[in-house]
């Protein structure tokens, strides 16, 4: 039985092996799969939280556990849920719109 992930998650992730500027390491992900993917797929999609802060259209600002950062949509992956480590939470329901604005910004071409 697969566990049951929903967006929103926060997930601890090993992104090993990367290739070339990929993120790399253990890190928290946001998870932006709509549930109904979730669970039928063993694959999730995921936003790598990063400590480094930018200036890229592609970045949220925000915090993890207290230590700024940003979400980096601009290395939105798929991942194997064999990747995850342990759920660590969820995000602020304060930026959930300003996530799916961005989505849609990034994914909508006019």
């Amino acid at each position: 039985m697969m566990k049951a992930f929903r967006k929103w998650d926060i997930v601890l992730v090993n992104l090993n092996p990367v290739i070339g500027s990929e993120m790399a390491k253990v890190r928290p992900c946001l998870i932006i799969s709509p549930n109904a993917v979730n669970i039928a797929l063993h694959t999730l999609i995921v936003v790598p939280f990063t400590s480094t802060i930018k200036n890229y259209p592609t970045r949220i600002v925000t915090s993890y556990k207290g230590k700024p950062g940003s979400l980096a949509f601009d290395q939105i992956k798929s991942i194997d849920k064999s990747r995850i480590l342990k759920k660590d939470g969820d995000l602020n329901i304060n930026l959930r719109e300003t996530v799916n604005t961005l989505l849609q910004t990034m994914f909508s071409e006019l």
